[in-house]
Parts: C-alpha cells; sequence; structure tokens
C-alpha cells in the first residue's frame, strides 16, 4: 500500500500594496507659510507683545485696503512727548521695520515709568515703547587747547550741553569762572573744565591773619584766625583758632576770610 504523498510548502501570501501616505508636499508646503509677525521696539519685551497682539486682528486688513501704516516716527515722537522735560533728552527705542495699522486719529502717550511708554490709538491699538531718558546740563568745556599755566582766554571756552550721569565732580558752568585763570595741567579741546584744574590766586595766605566767621540762624560769630595755607576763594583750607588753638577746616568765602563750621 502506497503512502499519500505530503504536501509542498504553502505559497507565500501576494505582497499587500503600503498603506498610501498623505500627500507629503501639500503638507509641507502648507507649513512653510510664514506666520503673520507684528515687529516689536528693541527690548520691548513680553508685555509689549501681549497687549500689542490686538493690532494682529486687523493689520493685515488696514494694509489690504490702501497698504499704509502708521509711521514710526510719529510713534516714536509721541512716545518722547510723554517725559519731555527740560534737561532732558528722550530716547525711544522702535524697530524701524514696526508695522501697526494707521490712526484716524492723534495718537495718545502715557508714561508708565521712566523707561517705559504706552502709545495707543484710540479705539484701537496699543504699544508698550521703551524709552531712555539722558539728564543733561550745561557745562563749561575747552575750544581750543591751552598749555599749562597760559592764561584761559574767553575765545577758549564755550558753555555746551554733556550727559549729567557721566560728568563726575562738579564742573564749571560759566566763563567767568575761568577766564584769566591758569590750568594746572593744561587743557585739550572739548575738556570739561572743574575747579580743580584752575590754579586761583591765592585769596588767604600760608601763615596771615584771616576772620574765621561761624553762624547760621540769623547770627553770625567772628573770631580771630590764621591761615595754614595757601588757598583760593571756595577752597577748603586748614585754619587756626587764635583764642582756642584748635586748627578747623573752613572753606575761602573771599580775601582774608574763611567760614567754619557751623
Amino acid at each position: 500500500m502506497s503512502r499519500p504523498e505530503s504536501p509542498g510548502p504553502l505559497p507565500a501570501p501576494a505582497p499587500q500594496p503600503p498603506p498610501r501616505l498623505p500627500d507629503l508636499a501639500r503638507i509641507v508646503r502648507r507649513e512653510r507659510r510664514a506666520p503673520r509677525t507684528l515687529h516689536l521696539g528693541a527690548g520691548a519685551g513680553i508685555g509689549a507683545l501681549a497687549v500689542a497682539i490686538a493690532g494682529l486682528a486687523f493689520a493685515g486688513e488696514a494694509r489690504a485696503q490702501d497698504g499704509s501704516f502708521q509711521t514710526v516716527e510719529s510713534i516714536r515722537a509721541a512716545a518722547e512727548s510723554a517725559l519731555a522735560s527740560d534737561g532732558a533728552r528722550i530716547e525711544a527705542s522702535l524697530d524701524p521695520a514696526l508695522r501697526m495699522p494707521p490712526c484716524p486719529h492723534a495718537l495718545q502717550a502715557q508714561a508708565l515709568s521712566a523707561v517705559n511708554v504706552e502709545v495707543s490709538c484710540p479705539e484701537g491699538w496699543r504699544l508698550f515703547v521703551p524709552v531712555r531718558v539722558q539728564r543733561v546740563q550745561p557745562v563749561l568745556v575747552l575750544t581750543a587747547a591751552v598749555a599749562p599755566g597760559q592764561p584761559v582766554p574767553a575765545s577758549a571756552l564755550a558753555v555746551e550741553t554733556r550727559d549729567a550721569a557721566r560728568l563726575g565732580a562738579a564742573p564749571l558752568t560759566d566763563p567767568a569762572q575761568a577766564i584769566g585763570h591758569t590750568l594746572r595741567l593744561g587743557g585739550r579741546p572739548g575738556q570739561v573744565l572743574r575747579r580743580s584744574d584752575l590754579v586761583l590766586a591765592a585769596a588767604v595766605k600760608r601763615g596771615e591773619p584771616v576772620a574765621l566767621v561761624a553762624g547760621g540762624g540769623g547770627f553770625e560769630v567772628r573770631m580771630a584766625g590764621r591761615a595754614l595755607a595757601d588757598a583760593g576763594t571756595g577752597d577748603v583750607v586748614r585754619v587756626e583758632n587764635l583764642s582756642s588753638r584748635r586748627v578747623l577746616s573752613g572753606v575761602v568765602a573771599a580775601p582774608g576770610e574763611v567760614r567754619v563750621g557751623r
């Protein structure tokens, strides 16, 4: 009796087509579409972004209508006007590429702090604009070089406005304070002059008698004293009270006169 033949190997299943992928090109094109961006002033921060987002809703519409935007200079002028004052320079920090819808009304500006201003369009957008405030003051400067020991001529002096934060010790402000005096170390054009730069004629001289003046609140006391060093008007000098023999410091108020502590 013959054995039945064993079945051969089963045929491999027919390959299935891979699942259809989405149209990647279409997705990539959609993702590459640039989002609408609002350009803000440099350093404006997250607060400015959050408030100015309101302008995005109609920024595109405004541009579509006539292609115009609110000028950056008008926003800058509004921001700077909010902190304008005598003796100050105001500089608003704005991105030149800032794009805001044109405002049909006059811009409004309100100082929120010493470094931040809110600029707004009534019934429209708002922006927080960072500003830099520079306090300035008039000072006396040299316009020409002056050699040591050379009297300072009026033609070498001018009054200019400088950043008060960088002036240091109190500078001179009136040409009369320097004309005819000599400079200890000379001077260069643009140098801010201070009292310490000048060699002033001695108003009191070492060893000579001086009047010591003290007082306040409507009364004044004068005592005899002696200068212990040469000094010009406005300089601090050590003096000796001839009655008590005490050594004091005072300010030369006039030739032969020193004002001492109250």
